[in-house]
């Protein structure tokens, strides 16, 4: 483990070979880390040294990591970038519906690795300036229908419902929110939610926006509040009270 004061990585990883790679990125980068190689040991580190961000493999020995990220949930809003080779959409969005913060997919470049580690760390960093998810606005809180966010508390709630986002949903909420009746590109939403607009990370927008539309839409086949503008963008429609 390095010493840098940059920010601390949990690394969960049962395979050498993986765990080797993203550790010397880390270490190259003067990023401070730790290992754990089953579920046990990586929740026991989770609690006792308190990452900034936890990079997590799904397939491990003695657990799923869906099972790890929603026991983490239940108590921390770390940021979680999941490192897996399993590449259907259906464990994407298990994955980030537990929870996750993010979706990596095995075989990945260490460039694109270490780009995602810094949005994780940033974000991590922001969070606990702020004290909460709160994202800036003018007004104390937004109403749409039956959709309402707290940006002070971090909180959105549907039909006075509270319901569960992770920091990026609740993030993507928050920037429609705020651009009401605005269509917002691909790229613009890219670099203002992860700070930078790859076109690999275009196929992670769709699969948020998919995990966030089943959780504030009364129908997500046929959504009230985002409209998909193909191979343009999203916009938040204006839903009459």
């Amino acid at each position: 483990m390095t010493n840098a004061s940059t920010g601390y990585v949990l690394v969960v990883e049962d395979d050498a070979a993986i765990r080797n790679l993203v550790t010397t990125a880390l270490k190259l980068h003067d990023l401070a880390y730790d290992v754990a190689e089953n579920g046990s040991q990586a929740l026991l580190k989770a609690v006792s040294r308190t990452p900034d961000v936890i990079v997590l493999d799904l397939g491990l020995p003695d657990m799923d990591g869906v099972e790890i990220i929603r026991n983490v949930r239940s108590w921390s809003e770390v940021p979680i970038i999941v490192v897996s080779a399993r590449q259907e959409d259906t464990d994407k969005v298990g994955a980030l519906d537990a929870g996750a913060d993010d979706y990596l997919t095995k075989p990945f470049s260490v460039d694109e690795f270490l780009a995602r580690i810094r949005v994780a760390l940033r974000r991590s960093t922001a969070a606990k300036g702020v004290g909460s998810l709160a994202c800036a606005d003018e007004a104390p809180r937004y109403r749409n229908g039956g959709l309402t966010i707290d940006y002070a508390a971090g909180c959105v709630c549907v039909d006075d419902k509270e319901i569960h986002l992770t920091p990026i949903e609740f993030k993507l909420l928050c920037l429609l929110a705020r651009n009401t009746g605005k269509v917002l590109t691909h790229t613009y939403i890219l670099k203002e939610v992860w700070g930078q607009a790859l076109a690999s990370d275009l196929p992670s927008l769709r699969v948020f926006m998919t995990t966030l539309r089943k959780k504030i839409e009364p129908d997500p086949a046929h959504p009230i509040y985002i409209q998909t503008h193909v191979g343009v963008g999203y916009r938040m429609l204006r839903v009459e009270a």
